[in-house]
């Protein structure tokens, strides 16, 4: 299955899960998402993939031989983990979390729903 974007939405949302995961920013594809005031079910996991990249000053802050290692296994607070799934309303979106902290207070990453994708038609 090949897939393209529809539309980008990039907005924060509330996802749920059956079983809570283990490690808090090292989640697996969430159970059901809220958005816009709509329960979505997730069906299928369609596929899953990991950005381990750093951003803006965040990118100079390592010696190039941590660098590498971080991209391969991550480091703290930097990664975002990439889920697309399809919904039980036949619906396909991307959906990441981000283990960026907030903040002091608020150490927990954020999930968002990136876009929603359509299956390319041959």
């Amino acid at each position: 299955m090949v897939f393209k974007p529809l539309h980008f939405i990039g907005q924060q949302v509330q996802v749920e899960f059956d079983e809570e995961p283990i490690l808090s920013k090292k989640p697996g594809c969430p159970d059901r998402f809220l958005w816009e005031g709509q329960s979505f079910q997730v069906k299928t996991l369609l596929s899953q993939w990991q950005d381990f990249g750093r951003r803006g000053r965040m990118a100079r802050n390592m010696r190039p031989e941590n660098t590498a290692k971080a991209l391969r296994r991550g480091s703290w607070g930097v990664g975002r983990f990439y889920f697309r799934v399809a919904t039980a309303g036949g619906r396909i979106f991307d959906l990441y979390y981000d283990r960026a902290p907030k903040d002091a207070a608020d150490r927990l990453g954020a999930w968002f729903l990136d876009r929603e994708m359509i299956e390319e038609q041959d």
